[in-house]
């Protein structure tokens, strides 16, 4: 795995930032271009996963969707709402990425459940994200670092709380993770975006 030097490697938690925390997305995208690899020549390859038959459960397609209508012509997106990636497709996508692509560098992006403190939040860290865990599905792990979004709580009846997530949550989340990946495209292939230099809140899992 070829990472630049970045916060990530003194610490092993995971980075959490709150979808209406201000400056969010510029934040975030600060972060994420940390850990995107140093070889402008390997490839991106985002994973987004989910179904919309579930309203918390739609959060990867609706970033995929984003991300596909933005036109990161370097980042190569799989998973949207009309295409999605869920656990009857998964392992053949991540066949075919692995043979379209020489050594990819994958981004896995995934709704979960957690604490009430953490909901509204999104993860990011080094390591794969885990679908299906939170309802007791096996699924193959997914990306050289990860993405999540935890749209509800977690601990009692999973599937019932993934179907009555609220919509706009998941919208709200779903714009934060598409826009910081957005510019965090165009601080490392394109041209630079300005970056406040406001300091941030930031919380981290334990």
């Amino acid at each position: 795995m070829n990472l630049k030097s970045s916060f990530f490697e003194k610490t092993s938690r995971s980075i959490r930032i709150f979808h209406d925390e201000e400056f969010a997305a510029q934040q975030l995208s600060k972060q994420l271009g940390l850990l995107l690899p140093t070889d402008p020549a390997r490839p991106v390859v985002i994973v987004c996963i989910g179904t919309d038959r579930s309203t918390g459960d739609s959060l990867g397609p609706l970033v995929g969707t984003k991300l596909k209508e933005k036109s990161l012509s370097h980042f190569h997106i799989y998973g949207t709402l009309k295409d999605p990636i869920h656990a009857i497709n998964l392992k053949d996508t991540l066949k075919i990425i692995q043979k379209e692509f020489d050594n990819p560098f994958i981004i896995g992006i995934d709704a979960c459940l957690g604490r009430m403190k953490s909901v509204g939040s999104v993860s990011l860290g080094i390591g794969p994200v885990k679908p299906g865990a939170g309802v007791n599905k096996e699924l193959p792990p997914v990306g050289d670092i990860h993405m999540t979004g935890i749209v509800n709580v977690s601990g009692f009846m999973e599937f019932f709380v993934l179907q009555n997530t609220r919509l706009y949550l998941v919208m709200s989340i779903a714009e934060l993770i598409a826009t910081s990946i957005q510019y965090a495209y165009q601080t490392s292939r394109g041209p630079s975006v300005s970056l406040s230099s406001h300091s941030y809140r930031l919380e981290y899992e334990k």
